[in-house]
């Protein structure tokens, strides 16, 4: 593992518990992220290909429960093990595996649909082009992917300081544009692309993009 990933996998297993405290129940105050996940359940259940799903970089599992109510068979892969121990811990019902998004544990053209869930934040420039390949490689033709993400011009940032816990680790928001090109060039078409502006409850502005597997 080279020491990036492994420097953003430390990070993460130490934010587990933060991630708990202050992540859990989010879903339920914020109605957009509801709304653009009900659309992508609704067209993945009309697709007629099964409803098992990827949630890649499903953290502390908090959307399972969710996807799994609107009739979805969610399977979660995160790159840290202590996301996934308190993932499996907090939802016993649902599959979790520790896995990068570089290199799915999934088969060609297994999955219905996934869901990436502010997990693409954090591609280095070399890496995106196969992350989203890779996207591509699981999904089956017909299949949806839809993700969550802030919007940037795509150079380096540090993330994790404002949770206090003397970890830090690179991300990188990606423009509108480029997360649209990405998962065109991989092989998606986009079905529905909006933005939320920011507000009191969340400083930043947060984009969305579903797209269809061609």
């Amino acid at each position: 593992m080279d020491a990036k990933t492994d420097e953003l996998r430390a990070a993460h297993d130490a934010l587990a518990a933060w991630y708990v405290d202050n992540l859990d129940g989010l879903l339920e105050a914020s109605p957009v992220e509801r709304a653009v996940l009900d659309l992508f359940c609704e067209l993945t259940l009309a697709s007629q290909l099964g409803g098992v799903v990827g949630d890649v970089g499903s953290g502390t599992g908090r959307l399972a429960p969710y996807l799994a109510a609107r009739g979805l068979t969610p399977h979660g892969v995160d790159l840290s093990p202590e996301m996934v121990r308190i993932a499996r811990r907090d939802h016993p019902d649902f599959a979790f595996d520790v896995a990068d998004l570089r290199e799915l544990p999934f088969e060609d053209a297994s999955l219905s649909g996934v869901v990436c869930w502010f997990s693409l934040i954090f591609l280095a420039p070399a890496d995106r082009a196969p992350a989203f390949g890779e996207l591509a490689r699981v999904v089956k033709p017909g299949g949806h992917l839809v993700t969550t993400f802030k919007p940037g011009d795509g150079t380096l940032r540090r993330g994790g300081r404002r949770a206090g816990l003397g970890v830090e680790y690179d991300g990188y928001w990606m423009s509108a544009q480029e997360m649209e090109d990405r998962v065109t060039a991989a092989g998606f078409a986009t079905v529905f692309r909006g933005s939320q502006p920011s507000s009191d409850q969340e400083a930043s502005t947060q984009d969305f993009l579903l797209a269809r597997r061609t």
